[in-house]
């Protein structure tokens, strides 16, 4: 289920639109997440990873940023992956279609709160059982939701490090990790020439023994 879906601006932080589960039987605390998710707007910058997962106990943020706007989702953890980014990317074409150009312009928090009404219709499509049925079947640009980098919301939020930094790491142990495969293929390739080059002066060597000393 998606609990909570809100919008806002990156470059500031300034939430742009919103939209809350409003069945109380969820038992959510979402005033306590939706403080959560405005924490993250402010420390997201032009260098943050476009998309990412944030851990919450039994719950999940999940966030996409496009052309300035982040978009994020409040899922419950065993939520897909795939349907929730599918639908940020939904939320991200409407919403530019809309407001694009004056997303800029405003300096008042909810300026578009009346897209609540498009959140709440598009989520509705996203929860349904057929939806759901057929997950392998959406058609979105996404690269594989299996690479999204994934950390812990509070670990974010304490540490006060900003999102870019946390993907510079990851990037950083990513490089790290190709150069060790790099070198490691490097090795085993002179490993194999070594072992070739034995047999081949072992054979050599027999070759010249055989010729002068037995024939």
């Amino acid at each position: 289920m998606i609990l909570l879906t809100m919008i806002a601006r990156v470059s500031d932080g300034l939430p742009l639109a919103a939209s809350i589960q409003e069945d109380e039987q969820s038992g959510r605390d979402l005033q306590q997440h939706q403080t959560q998710a405005k924490q993250l707007f402010r420390k997201l910058n032009a260098n943050s990873p476009e998309r990412c997962t944030l851990e919450a106990g039994t719950v999940t943020f999940h966030y996409l940023i496009a052309q300035g706007i982040c978009y994020l989702s409040l899922c419950e953890a065993n939520f897909p992956k795939k349907l929730v980014f599918a639908f940020l990317e939904d939320l991200h074409n409407e919403f530019h279609e809309q407001y694009g150009r004056r997303v800029s312009t405003v300096t008042r928090p909810y300026s578009f709160i009346e897209f609540d009404t498009f959140i709440q219709k598009k989520k509705k499509s996203y929860v349904d059982n057929r939806a759901r049925r057929n997950l392998g079947s959406i058609s979105t640009e996404l690269q594989d939701v299996q690479r999204i980098m994934v950390t812990n919301i509070e670990e974010v939020l304490q540490r006060g490090e900003a999102l870019s930094s946390l993907d510079t790491k990851a990037s950083h142990l990513s490089n790290l990790s190709q150069k060790y495969r790099s070198d490691a293929k490097y090795l085993n390739t002179r490993s194999t020439y070594a072992k070739v080059a034995a047999v081949a002066v072992f054979f050599i060597t027999l070759i010249i023994y055989v010729r002068f000393y037995w024939l």
